[in-house]
């Protein structure tokens, strides 16, 4: 006896039985991202306009009080200008990551899209600290991932041995990567 065949159901791993508001969105508010650039982007120039300073102190130079202001506001100025600059380039681009009963959908800050369903994940990981914590993702097989056609470069993978994963920039997401470990524990408590 054959099965009947019903029109529009199909055999995707991803179809699930299941509520469909069940979706948690973590994205990556834009003044957090403007501030910790402004706040590296400080402390670099001031270690840079430093060296510079020192190193023209060693071979002679004897700066004035107009110098000492320059340097000073130098060091206020460049910061905010390249916080603003980065902003605007990576505006529409900040990294984000829904989990639904469907799976993960997520995308590194100015990176394309990818989706892997909770069946494909073989293990989930943060790694680094504060403001540099990334989210590193193993799937089964690559088979299981699914690039997003879209805008931005290619999708960020790490690569050890046969093994490759996706690597997300979660440090600065909202709500926070301890909030992300959880919800992925309560997704797939036995990989993370």
């Amino acid at each position: 006896m054959n099965p009947r065949i019903i029109p529009g159901m199909t055999s995707h791993v991803d179809q699930v039985l299941g509520p469909a508001d069940d979706t948690v969105s973590f994205i990556q508010p834009r003044g957090m991202v403007y501030v910790t650039t402004l706040w590296v982007a400080a402390a670099g120039w001031t270690v840079v306009l430093a060296v510079y300073l020192l190193c023209s102190l060693l071979f002679g130079a004897r700066p004035g009080a107009a110098d000492i202001a320059f340097y000073a506001e130098s060091a206020l100025i460049v910061p905010v200008i390249v916080a603003a600059a980065v902003l605007l380039v990576l505006y529409r681009r900040l990294g984000w990551l829904h989990t639904s009963v469907h799976g993960i959908d997520f995308a590194a800050t100015g990176r394309k899209a990818v989706h892997l369903p909770w069946s494909g994940i073989a293990s989930v990981g943060l790694h680094g600290w504060g403001p540099f914590t990334e989210l590193v993702i193993t799937p089964i097989d690559a088979d299981y991932a699914q690039v997003i056609e879209g805008p931005g470069l290619a999708v960020r993978m790490r690569h050890r041995g046969a093994e490759t994963s996706y690597v997300i920039d979660v440090g600065l997401m909202s709500p926070g990567p301890e909030v992300l470990l959880a919800e992925l524990h309560r997704r797939i408590p036995s990989k993370v």
